[in-house]
C-alpha cells in the first residue's frame, strides 16, 4: 500500500521585526530593511500541516482531522495568533522570526503531537509568493 498525505491549512496573524541585536543599527537596517521596522510589522500567515503515513484499515485515516485541528490550535494559533512573535513569545525572545525560525518552531511544537510513524511537513506563507517549507 502506498502512504497518503493529508493537510490541514490554518491561518494567523502575527507581527514582528527582523533584527540581530549583535549588528549595528546599520548593518541590520542593510540586511533586513523595511522588516527591521523598531515599531514592529505584520503579517498574515498562511500554515499547511502535512502529515503522511499509512491509512488506518480501521479508521480509514492516516490521521483523524479534529485531532490535527485541535493540535494545530493549541500549539499554533493560541501560541502565536495577534501576538508581537519578539514580545510576546518565548519562543522568539532570543531567536530572530524570519519565516525560517518560524516554520521550525512550528514544527518542532507539533511534531510530539503526531504518531512518530507518519512524516510531518510544514509549510508556512508569509506572503502570497514568499512561503518556506521544514519537515520530512
Amino acid at each position: 500500500m502506498m502512504k497518503t498525505t493529508v493537510c490541514r491549512r490554518a491561518h494567523f496573524n502575527a507581527a514582528h521585526r527582523l533584527h540581530n541585536p549583535n549588528w549595528s543599527d546599520e548593518k541590520n537596517q542593510s540586511i533586513f530593511g523595511k522588516c527591521n521596522n523598531p515599531n514592529f510589522h505584520g503579517h498574515n500567515y498562511d500554515l499547511i500541516v502535512s502529515v503522511t503515513g499509512y491509512v488506518d484499515e480501521e479508521t480509514g485515516y492516516v490521521v483523524d482531522m479534529k485531532v490535527l485541528k485541535k493540535l494545530i490550535k493549541q500549539e499554533v494559533l493560541e501560541r502565536f495568533d495577534h501576538k508581537n512573535l519578539n514580545l510576546d513569545t518565548e519562543e522568539f525572545k532570543d531567536l530572530n522570526p524570519t519565516a525560517e525560525n518560524i516554520v521550525r518552531i512550528i514544527y518542532e511544537k507539533l511534531r510530539p503531537g503526531i504518531d512518530p510513524e507518519h512524516s510531518l511537513r510544514v509549510t508556512l506563507y508569509e506572503t502570497k509568493r514568499n512561503f518556506v517549507e521544514y519537515g520530512e
